[in-house]
C-alpha cells in the first residue's frame, strides 16, 4: 500500500516534531497529511512555532497513530522542499471548518511540501506496512 492509500483509509491522531535551530523541541497535534501523486506530502501551517521551526532546520518527523485501539501507526521522517503562500489548493485542503472571519482571525496560513525521507512503523524498527 502506498501512503495516499494509507492515509485516505486510515483515521487517527498525528504529531508533527520539530526544532530550532538551537535543537529545543517542539510537538504539535496536525490531522493526516496531504499525499501527492509523486509521495511528497504537504501540511496547511499557520504562522506559530511548528512552522517557524520547520523555516530554519527544514526536517520534521510525523507520528500519526491510527484509531481503533492499540499501537498501529507510522513515523515519517520529512525534509522540507518547499512552501506555497498564496496557493489555491490551501482552502482546499483546509480540513477545519471556520467562518472566512475566524480564518483569517487566526492569521496567514502556508502550504508546507515535504519529502518523505524514511517511513517506520509506529513501534519498532521493521518493515512499514506502506511505501512512499
Amino acid at each position: 500500500m502506498n501512503l495516499k492509500d494509507y492515509f485516505d483509509n486510515n483515521h487517527g491522531t498525528g504529531v508533527l516534531s520539530t526544532a530550532d535551530s538551537e535543537g529545543k523541541v517542539n510537538a504539535a497535534v496536525y490531522s493526516r497529511p496531504h499525499v501527492f501523486d509523486d509521495g511528497t506530502i504537504a501540511f496547511v501551517m499557520r504562522e506559530r512555532l511548528t512552522y517557524r521551526n520547520i523555516g530554519s532546520t527544514h526536517y520534521a518527523s510525523f507520528l500519526f497513530i491510527e484509531g481503533g485501539g492499540g499501537y498501529r501507526g507510522l513515523r515519517l521522517y520529512l525534509k522540507k522542499i518547499r512552501e506555497e503562500d498564496d496557493s489555491p489548493l490551501i482552502p482546499e485542503m483546509t480540513r477545519r471548518s471556520l467562518t472566512p472571519e475566524e480564518d483569517r482571525a487566526k492569521g496567514p496560513k502556508h502550504l508546507v511540501h515535504f519529502n518523505v525521507e524514511k517511513i517506520l512503523p509506529l513501534i519498532g524498527s521493521g518493515e512499514p506496512p506502506v511505501t512512499n
